[in-house]
């Protein structure tokens, strides 16, 4: 692809770094923008700025949040007895659009991956085991993506907490094998979460 101007080319190759973005969708986002005024620009720019720098992690559960405590863990009307274990911030917000789920949330921050070169250890499962270990959780929903990545974790930390009185589910199948949770409709997750079975019944299936 041939660019008249370094500049573009730079803003172009900067914007086709992010995930689903090609070179030429990249181009048309680009030159969308030299169209606008140039007070929106800025505008978007310092809003990722700010983003990037100022944006938090929860202490608690590990979502994002403009305070050390997210707003889910903050709110006095949740049940912080039971906690929806997920991967990323985007099942999170996935779950609370279905409006199914008052508990707390844990994020791992990703799942088990050795192909990828991802560990136990590289995800946030040591502070969930501490939280069992505190005796304030009586349920612990999994609700990662139904792959073998997703199982693989489920195991894992079942395992790590499987000496505690506490009960385990994981969310129903109405989520196909193979499915990522973030592309379920709403409908479809809020059920699943309804309906949750105890982690044991999916070791047998």
């Amino acid at each position: 692809m041939e660019f008249s101007s370094k500049l573009l080319e730079r803003a172009v190759n900067e914007m086709s770094q992010l995930p689903g973005i090609g070179k030429r969708t990249a181009l048309r986002l680009v030159l969308h923008m030299l169209k606008q005024p140039k007070e929106q620009i800025t505008m978007l720019a310092e809003a990722l700025q700010s983003m990037r720098n100022d944006i938090k992690f929860c202490k608690s559960c590990n979502n994002i949040s403009d305070e050390e405590l997210c707003e889910i863990c903050s709110n006095p009307n949740r049940d912080e007895s039971v906690v929806c274990v997920v991967e990323d911030i985007r099942d999170v917000m996935a779950i609370e659009n279905t409006s199914s789920f008052k508990g707390l949330y844990h994020v791992l921050g990703g799942k088990i991956s050795p192909m990828d070169g991802i560990g136990p250890h590289d995800l946030n499962i040591q502070s969930l085991v501490k939280k069992v270990e505190e005796g304030k959780i009586k349920e612990l929903i999994f609700a990662l993506s139904s792959t073998m990545e997703g199982d693989t974790t489920n195991f894992y930390i079942y395992k790590q907490i499987q000496e505690y009185n506490i009960y385990t589910s994981t969310i129903a199948r109405g989520i196909s094998v193979g499915d990522e949770l973030e592309y379920a409709d709403e409908i479809t997750l809020g059920r699943s979460i309804v309906n949750r079975v105890p982690f044991e019944s999916s070791l047998k299936s």
